[in-house]
């Protein structure tokens, strides 16, 4: 799969509507995704959660290294998704990320990089901050 973005689409509340299109293809991706159920991560803990929990994205707060990798894979960023692999960048740290830091902390292609932050870092910020202001 070639590295095309998610297109950004509105749906009954942002980008992230309860029945957008955006939403039903983050869910499409994500029942292809194989979870081995508990992942031990390099500093020890365990990763446990899923990005899909209930039939909808899971917060990414959540999100061990292991499922931002998975999430960039599933969305046709591969050769990039080792970049967040190779930084430690778990759900956490994905929130914090600047478009700084996805253009040059990463070491990726500016292209990709730019389509990376655009479709997905800022998105799923936006995702993170309404469900925690309800």
């Amino acid at each position: 799969m070639k590295n095309r973005p998610l297109r950004t689409v509105h749906g009954n509340d942002g980008r992230f509507g309860s029945d957008s299109p955006l939403r039903r293809r983050l869910m499409k991706i994500y029942s292809n995704i194989r979870y081995s159920g508990m992942d031990e991560k390099a500093n020890g803990s365990m990763d446990t959660k899923s990005p899909v929990e209930n039939g909808q994205i899971a917060d990414p707060a959540n999100w061990g290294v292991a499922d931002v990798v998975n999430y960039f894979k599933a969305t046709g960023f591969e050769e990039q998704a080792t970049a967040f692999q190779d930084q430690e960048i778990d759900g956490k740290s994905l929130l914090l990320m600047t478009r700084n830091d996805v253009l040059t902390g990463l070491s990726i292609k500016l292209g990709p990089a730019l389509k990376i932050y655009e479709y997905h870092v800022k998105p799923l910020q936006t995702q993170h901050l309404k469900s925690n202001a309800s």
